[in-house]
């Protein structure tokens, strides 16, 4: 029964949208100043504050305010899953924002091509919140962005392979530091699931949204323990890197002696972020 009655809600959502989910506007699933305000702007690098160690590189398609957090939360919370493809567009931007950052692979603002397909690695809800819900918003929300980046020319797939190991608190209440307390060691990569990660291409951790970026680090510790981004490439140090980052990074020759810094191949995604993360650039 409950298979039918998520089918019979993704028809109707799709055939008979009833309001656009960021500003309410009558018939339509989301209005086209909307769908700017979500994936108009070029994705950025976030971070959050206090920076939890052991986060991995994360890009953000938009700040998490206004349209953009009513969108999000009309698909996790009210089930409006009409608006899975627009927040799988924005995620894919931020995909290949953090592709093209890391230099996995050339390409333009389209495609990215990499070696090996980009392996999207969901983070899970809670398996109580996704009965509640009824779907898993992020790993929904990751098939649209794989099949989004399959459109636009770059190999993508989806691995689903962490597990919570234990149940956890409800964050809502929590900080940044509880947060990270709270998630510590809840997530494991499903037997099996290692082998999948170290057989493609770079991995990239997806979320619908990243706030202190707790559930990203705990993730990123799973995968690694995992033996996913142990094989870490050499780049050379680009000029626009900040001098933090390149004292930060372990470094080796590079061609004709050049510096490199070696870099994980691990990156994440989220299709928003919230607004005081996008400011990087602070003492």
């Amino acid at each position: 029964m409950r298979g039918l009655r998520e089918w019979w809600r993704d028809l109707t959502d799709l055939v008979l949208p009833a309001e656009c989910g960021g500003c309410g506007r009558a018939r339509t699933v989301l209005c086209p100043r909307c769908r700017t305000v979500l994936s108009g702007a070029v994705p950025r690098r976030v971070r959050p504050v206090p920076e939890p160690p052991g986060l991995p590189v994360v890009h953000a398609a938009a700040r998490y305010a206004d349209e953009v957090r009513a969108a999000l939360l009309a698909h996790k919370e009210r089930g409006v899953l009409a608006l899975t493809a627009p927040l799988g567009v924005a995620l894919a931007g931020a995909v290949g924002a953090g592709l093209r950052e890391a230099r996995w692979g050339s390409g333009d603002a389209g495609a990215v091509h990499v070696r090996g397909p980009v392996l999207l690695v969901p983070v899970p809800s809670a398996p109580r919140a996704v009965r509640t819900r009824g779907h898993d918003p992020a790993r929904r929300i990751a098939l649209a962005a794989a099949g989004e980046l399959r459109r636009t020319g770059t190999s993508a797939r989806v691995l689903a392979v962490l597990r919570q190991r234990h149940a956890v608190a409800d964050q809502s209440e929590l900080g940044a530091r509880q947060r990270l307390h709270n998630l510590a060691g809840a997530l494991a990569v499903a037997p099996g699931g290692g082998r999948l990660l170290c057989g493609g291409g770079p991995v990239v951790l997806v979320d619908d949204l990243m706030t202190t970026g707790a559930s990203l680090t705990e993730a990123a510790r799973a995968l690694r323990a995992a033996g996913a981004g142990a094989k870490s490439a050499v780049y050379p140090a680009s000029a626009g890197e900040g001098r933090e980052e390149r004292k930060a990074g372990p470094r080796m020759a590079g061609p004709n002696e050049g510096g490199g810094v070696i870099r994980e191949a691990i990156c994440a995604a989220v299709v928003a972020a919230s607004p005081d993360s996008f400011e990087i650039n602070r003492n």
